[in-house]
């Protein structure tokens, strides 16, 4: 059996490749595909799978831009809240959560036989139905935790735990509400698209939680300088032509 993983961080998709190979050595890996541009060229050039292993929400889009009209059965890994995964049960479709183990891939993969008894038109039926759910904003951002790697292990991190994100020397910490701080693996302009409308990018180097704001001063230069509960090394400013969307995202206008 032929199986292509949809996964845009490297170190979960190595893990899900293993993880596959334990539980049943007759899947193979042909292909770890890491963003949507990258899968869309991938099947234009070759052979379709059998089965596909594949997250949501990938760097550059949702991995539902590659599945299409592909009809091959699709198991999604998805970190999503409780709502978006009632969302996968009302459709029929299958699932595992984030962090998987060898136990969650297994059933997966006993589940592989019963995706394989639909039809190519009932399989696009559904996951376009799938598709307009999580295009709607409010669901893609319903994304309740963010994967941590760490060493050798991987762990969820709560968005609401989260007090903001930090961008410095090219590398993007995250800062939790007890002072942790984690490396994320993802770039401020996706941790963007991921997280809630409670979060807002001050900056270029802040992605900060309303949660996590003090008060606001405002500077001479008509900029605004944030205090916030978190240590950080420099002060947080704002713009004075991003300040007056910043004050009306504050009071909860947008």
């Amino acid at each position: 059996m032929k199986v292509v993983i949809i996964e845009d961080e490297r170190i979960t998709a190595e893990d899900l490749k293993q993880t596959i190979r334990q539980a049943d050595p007759v899947f193979e890996i042909v292909a770890t595909l890491r963003s949507v541009k990258e899968g869309l060229a991938w099947f234009k050039s070759n052979t379709p799978p059998d089965l596909i292993f594949s997250d949501i929400q990938l760097g550059d889009g949702l991995s539902f831009e590659i599945l299409g009209d592909l009809g091959i059965p699709v198991i999604f890994c998805t970190a999503y809240d409780e709502y978006a995964l009632n969302a996968f049960k009302m459709y029929g479709i299958d699932y595992i959560l984030k962090p998987f183990n060898l136990t969650s891939v297994t059933a997966a993969l006993q589940k592989f036989n019963k995706l394989t008894q639909l039809k190519q038109e009932e399989i696009t039926k559904q996951y376009e139905s799938i598709r307009r759910l999580f295009s709607d904003s409010k669901i893609v951002k319903a994304s309740s935790s963010l994967l941590i790697h760490y060493k050798d292990t991987i762990f969820p991190v709560k968005i609401e735990d989260i007090a903001l994100f930090h961008l410095e020397h090219e590398l993007v910490t995250l800062v939790t509400f007890n002072k942790t701080t984690y490396y994320p693996g993802k770039s401020l302009d996706e941790l963007e698209g991921l997280v809630s409308d409670g979060f807002f990018r001050v900056n270029r180097q802040y992605l900060v939680n309303r949660k996590a704001i003090i008060n606001v001063s405002s500077l001479f230069s008509r900029k605004l300088s944030l205090s916030v509960s978190v240590p950080v090394k420099e002060s947080i400013t704002i713009s004075k032509e991003k300040a007056p969307l910043f004050l009306k995202w504050l009071s909860g206008e947008v």
